[in-house]
């Protein structure tokens, strides 16, 4: 039965994903007048569709991608409202307006989740665990960090980054705190007690905010974060040095869904905002038939005037395609075998 739901729930991550950057594409497309023929949801037969204005809705077989269908994209067109018609600014915009909505639809995911399970956002400790280092040292309730190893901390989320950090490391860590109405504050060396899930602790909780624009603001930090890291994971499997074996397909992302379901629903919206990223910046890596190749294409257009037709550029297109297809059947076969039979 959960592979039912791993399924479903595959199949709403996927339709969200691709609503949210293709309609980057549309929105950007409409914004500077560019005509769109179809906005498909899937790949594949025609399942529905709906014709509006200039533009017809569809939902496809294939619950896996989606396009934009822009007049003159693929070829030549003398509609003024035509994508080869319009200047290279224009263009420009509504290529990376897709990877930057996925980018957007994780900041709003991050920051919705940090909002909802609230942020240290004072320095005040809340709660002391009665067997802890900490409370062994003196801490309590109502106590206010002031350093972690002689460096000055203004909110729990520093004082909390400040002692992850130092147990990565160390056995102890050196806390300076006061307590309420003590006019002299009071430094102490706190050892670490590693819990039962492996992380080093020294057993205190401050107290949480639920701040909307703070919580916005952490989704913005992390979600640069997880993409620097996931450029330098991409960064070492390209020049050789990392593991290709975590790359996954379709297949494989179904499965990632199924095992992540099971584990909550949090975790599954977490999830979402982990593809978001990884699509986008997958995207607009310059390569053909991508965003960030057709972002590529449009600046050097834009400095060589004529010198690349569009049947030309077309053409590049098109063979990134296939290579593209190919690689995904590869990954696919790939993930059968590991997902499937194994």
């Amino acid at each position: 039965m959960h592979i039912i739901i791993g399924i479903l729930a595959a199949i709403v991550l996927f339709a969200i994903l691709v609503v949210v950057h293709e309609g980057g594409h549309f929105a950007a497309a409409k914004a500077v007048g560019i005509k769109v023929n179809e906005f498909s949801v899937g790949m594949g037969p025609l399942l529905l569709k709906k014709q509006k204005g200039d533009t017809q809705y569809s939902v496809r077989a294939i619950p896996v991608g989606g396009y934009v269908a822009m007049e003159g994209e693929t070829e030549d067109s003398d509609d003024e409202r035509a994508f080869n018609n319009k200047p290279a600014w224009a263009k420009a915009l509504v290529v990376v307006a897709g990877p930057f909505m996925n980018f957007l639809l994780a900041v709003l995911v991050l920051g919705a989740m940090i909002t909802w399970y609230g942020t240290s956002v004072t320095p005040y400790i809340e709660t002391v665990g009665t067997d802890s280092p900490a409370y062994e040292a003196g801490l309590r309730s109502g106590d206010r960090i002031l350093k972690v190893n002689g460096t000055d901390t203004a909110s729990g989320e520093e004082i909390s980054e400040a002692i992850g950090t130092a147990a990565e490391t160390e056995d102890s860590v050196e806390i300076t705190w006061q307590h309420k109405g003590d006019a002299e504050p009071v430094t102490s060396t706190v050892s670490f007690r590693e819990e039962e899930d492996g992380h080093k602790r020294i057993g205190i909780q401050f107290r949480r905010g639920h701040n909307l624009l703070t919580g916005m603001g952490y989704g913005l930090v992390r979600s640069v974060e997880i993409e620097k890291e996931m450029l330098r994971v991409l960064g070492e499997m390209i020049t050789g040095k990392g593991s290709t074996e975590d790359v996954v397909g379709p297949v494989g992302i179904v499965s990632v869904v199924d095992q992540t379901a099971q584990t909550g629903f949090a975790n599954l919206v977490l999830l979402l905002a982990l593809l978001s990223l990884n699509l986008g910046l997958v995207n607009i890596l310059p390569f053909p038939a991508l965003d960030g190749g057709r972002l590529l294409f449009i600046l050097i257009r834009a400095v060589t005037g004529k010198a690349i037709t569009d049947s030309m550029e077309n053409a590049v297109h098109y063979f990134g395609l296939l290579l593209l297809l190919a690689l995904m059947l590869l990954i696919t076969m790939k993930d059968i075998n590991t997902f499937i039979f194994n």
